[in-house]
């Protein structure tokens, strides 16, 4: 079964989908080896691991489409990816989808921001018209040639023209094909519960951003208010960093690698498989 099959298939059960945010190939094998049933990759991961950049629309089809690839192609589980805002116009977005297939993914998102787009947790945010997106959804609709990739719109209408204007684009893209809407950036736990309740159509996607703007809740939760997919976009990068930043502190200070929160050696070969090279 195909991993974009698998990942349909995902959207039709009961309860929830919680999708981490691999930062790497490594990463992407702990989502896996944990039990998870998929992963996502984004652009804010991306753009701050192989370049240094923030997420403020800096990187293009093939800077993502690079990292990503290797992503894929290292686990078995379905991969959701980030696709921005299809980086051009629709004839951009055709192209896009083209190659998010070419390497595997088994689902996507296009966003509403103008380029350059940022994080959708910071301020500033600008987005494209109504009927832009709408075009943007219909050409990667078009453009599939699997039948069971789905298309997710993404939108961060509430910062930018408040709640109810997020509900009216998010039924627009659901009228030009949209597979799955994901609002981003949530202000408040009324805001959450009022989502799912306001769009019943197609599954909804929520982002769990650490320190952003959005209450942190959980699975539970999430699950009986009408979640289908969660997000979890800073959650290894930033546990990741945190842990390097600690054991480099510490080793400026003492002279010697502590190893008590480290990988051992034998758990770092089993996780790269080398017994399958050797």
């Amino acid at each position: 079964m195909s991993k974009s099959k698998i990942f349909k298939n995902l959207l039709n059960q009961s309860g929830s989908v919680q999708i981490p945010v691999a930062h790497d190939c490594l990463s992407a094998k702990l989502i896996e080896n944990t039990g998870f049933q998929a992963l996502s990759v984004g652009g804010f991961a991306i753009a701050g691991v192989n370049w240094g950049f923030p997420d403020v629309g800096l990187l293009g089809l093939s800077d993502m489409t690079s990292v990503i690839e290797k992503i894929v192609r290292c686990v078995d589980i379905p991969l959701f990816a980030d696709m921005d805002g299809g980086y051009g116009n629709a004839r951009n977005v055709t192209l896009a989808v083209h190659e998010y297939e070419r390497i595997g993914v088994a689902s996507l998102f296009i966003e509403d921001q103008k380029h350059p787009k940022r994080c959708g947790h910071m301020d500033g945010k600008e987005l494209i018209t109504i009927d832009e997106m709408c075009a943007k959804i219909m050409a990667a609709k078009k453009a599939q040639t699997d039948p069971d990739l789905t298309i997710c719109a993404r939108t961060d209408a509430i910062a930018v023209e408040g709640f109810d204007n997020s509900i009216i684009r998010s039924q627009k893209y659901i009228q030009a094909g949209a597979d799955i809407i994901f609002i981003e950036a949530p202000e408040n736990t009324g805001q959450l519960e009022n989502i799912p309740k306001l769009i019943t159509q197609v599954p909804l996607l929520v982002n769990m951003l650490e320190g952003g703007k959005t209450p942190i809740l959980s699975q539970k939760d999430l699950t009986q208010m009408g979640y289908k997919l969660i997000a979890y976009p800073v959650t290894t990068l930033f546990s990741a960093l945190k842990a390097t930043q600690d054991a480099l502190e510490d080793l400026i200070s003492t002279g010697i690698p502590s190893q008590e929160n480290m990988l051992t050696f034998p758990d770092y070969k089993k996780l790269v498989q080398l017994d399958k090279y050797i």
